[in-house]
């Protein structure tokens, strides 16, 4: 998806949302290079990776104090926000459908405050009843919105990406 959509750039500072395991932190890394810069967060903990360039900070998103823990990680606006969140899963379509989401809407939230203008936003999310109202709320936040189902995703799954490209600013 990135090389596809060229959204994550050298030099970039990125905000990735559902950090761990680590995998979007590892090739956010290669993307914006030795001069870019990564904050991953997520409630589990991430093993570090080693790079100067990035931090993490093992936190919910859903706390009323995590603009101000991401803050004073790191000060400057993000380039790019990536939001790969996922409820813990019940088994319940609408109710995983709905926490989701919300999840997601929280994320859009975040980037109103630390995303730059003409920014870009990469958010996860699962088909369902309250998907069409979310990428209307996204996209009055872009410039363009794409909807991206990643080649590893399977066929069958609800899976998709909603990537919103030229933030408008808050």
């Amino acid at each position: 998806m990135v090389r596809r959509y060229r959204f994550i750039k050298r030099g970039d500072r990125v905000l990735d949302l559902g950090a761990a395991p680590g995998g979007w932190l590892q090739a956010t890394r290669r993307s914006v290079g030795s001069g870019g810069y990564v904050l991953g967060v997520d409630k589990q903990p991430v093993e570090p990776l080693g790079f100067d360039n990035v931090d993490t900070l093992t936190e919910d998103i859903t706390q009323n104090n995590i603009l101000e823990r991401i803050r004073a990680s790191s000060a400057q606006p993000f380039d790019v926000i990536i939001a790969d969140l996922s409820p813990n899963v019940s088994g319940i379509w609408e109710v995983d459908h709905a926490r989701q989401i919300e999840l997601a809407r929280i994320a859009l939230r975040l980037a109103s405050y630390l995303l730059k203008e003409q920014g870009d936003m990469l958010v996860k999310v699962f088909q369902g009843s309250e998907l069409k109202e979310f990428q209307m709320e996204m996209k009055s936040q872009f410039q363009a919105l794409r909807i991206v189902k990643p080649p590893a995703s399977r066929a069958e799954s609800a899976e998709l990406y909603l990537l919103g490209l030229s933030f408008k600013g808050s």
